[in-house]
């Protein structure tokens, strides 16, 4: 079998400015909500772009040539470039790769080198591998973050959110089934190519953005709903597993088919939290606090941008959506430290009691096995939030390429169930030292 390591590639093959224009860029599958947008916002700044869609035993794919060690995203991500490829779906010599890299202690590090070094065992070393960061780091001549581009992306992702909030909230409840499909689906189509014609791109002032907001609201406000109560379950975790329909095996879907309602954190909190952590990072390491201002601007354009999307929200009594990010961080106070930003960090404790806050009795923590930073960050928080919230039932549910179907989705009916919180409280409340989970079969 071969196997690679994570050592970086003497042979990087560089994307240039000519492959701007004859080559396509193929991002893995992992914001279903926001794909339309995001492909619409590198289509607007001349680039050919498209998101990969699912993949068949993509496992035995990606262990041929990387080795099992590898957490399961970076299995998933691997095997859709190597089905794209055996498949034939685009000219080998007309492609390339992008991988999206947040930085931080984690295996996702070593995904750009990985697939760099799958693509050499594979003797397609010629195809590029952009890294999307906004470091700067693994740079190319034919890719640059440009500023249409970076402000098109912000609309992607807000649209996006709002898309996914509203959809979440309606999806459940609809009186003609697939009307808030048909929905969505126009409205992607409409607004992605607002965004890919730079409309309103440079409204300062926001009120095409405003405009915009009120327009996906009223859609999705005219959709006839039953009233009947729903089990509002909150979803968080660890980002890939937590937003990729691939990566968490259809939950979304699977809580539909349980009668009850997915409650799921924005991308846009994600996004401030990656740059706030950067900020947080370069201030205890930095000797010169010369950058202090620059991570500021981007820090209260995001939050402005954010706002505004709120604001937009806030007019619709019928709707809600997730607290601002200056209010999402108050959340995980008293729950677990501000330097806790390796990985998803403190982050996934704020998700946890925004959707408590929003009602939800039932929350479920996503992360792939074996994830050390997820074990740390969402495991080692579990024992405080129960004490916080004993009536509330909080659940990890594990995702790995081997584990069984069956299993995963026991826990996961165990953790919507209201058996399983008196089988919480129960344990909880025990005082000997032998007690456990196995000793209360019988509740």
């Amino acid at each position: 079998m071969n196997k690679i390591d994570s050592k970086p590639s003497p042979k990087r093959a560089l994307f240039t400015r000519q492959m701007k224009k004859t080559h396509t860029i193929l991002l893995p599958q992992m914001l279903e909500y926001h794909s339309a947008f995001l492909q619409a916002a590198f289509e607007g700044s001349g680039y050919h772009f498209q998101v990969m869609n699912g993949g068949k035993n993509l496992k035995d794919k990606s262990l041929r040539y990387i080795s099992n060690d590898y957490c399961y995203p970076a299995i998933l991500i691997i095997g859709q470039m190597l089905s794209v490829l055996e498949e034939g779906r685009y000219p080998a010599d007309r492609i390339a790769f992008m991988e999206p890299q947040a930085g931080g202690a984690c295996r996702a590090g070593n995904y750009y080198h990985a697939i760099i070094r799958t693509l050499e065992k594979l003797g397609q070393e010629q195809i590029p591998v952009i890294s999307l960061n906004f470091k700067g780091q693994e740079s190319h001549p034919g890719f640059r973050i440009t500023l249409p581009l970076l402000l098109s992306a912000i609309r992607a992702v807000c649209y996006g959110d709002l898309i996914m909030s509203l959809y979440q909230q309606v999806k459940p409840y609809e009186c003609e089934k697939g009307a808030t499909d048909k929905v969505r689906h126009n409205l992607e189509r409409e607004l992605a190519a607002q965004i890919r014609e730079h409309q309103g791109l440079y409204d300062l002032s926001g009120k095409k953005r405003r405009a915009s907001y009120q327009y996906i609201l009223q859609a999705f406000e005219q959709i006839p709903v039953y009233k009947q109560p729903k089990k509002a379950v909150g979803v968080t975790g660890e980002v890939y597993i937590k937003f990729s329909s691939l990566g968490n095996h259809n939950l979304e879907k699977l809580l539909e088919r349980q009668n009850c309602q997915c409650i799921m954190g924005g991308f846009i909190n994600y996004a401030i939290y990656v740059v706030d952590s950067d900020h947080r990072n370069y201030l205890l390491n930095g000797k010169f606090r010369v950058l202090d201002r620059g991570y500021e601007f981007v820090l209260n354009y995001l939050e402005k941008v954010q706002r505004e999307l709120y604001d937009a929200v806030g007019q619709y009594k019928r709707f809600i959506i997730d607290p601002p990010f200056s209010e999402l961080k108050k959340k995980a106070e008293n729950i677990i430290g501000y330097d806790c930003i390796t990985g998803d960090g403190w982050l996934v404790a704020a998700e946890t009691v925004a959707a408590i806050e929003r009602g939800c009795k039932h929350v479920l923590i996503l992360h792939p096995f074996g994830c050390l930073v997820s074990h740390v960050c969402e495991r080692g928080i579990i024992k405080k939030l129960n004490l916080l919230y004993p009536e509330v039932n909080i659940q990890t549910i594990e995702y790995d390429y081997d584990s069984s179907d069956t299993l995963r989705e026991s826990r996961i009916l165990m953790g919507i169930s209201d058996l399983g919180k008196i089988r919480k409280n129960k344990i909880g409340q025990c005082s000997h030292n032998t007690c456990s989970e196995n000793n209360l079969d019988s509740i």
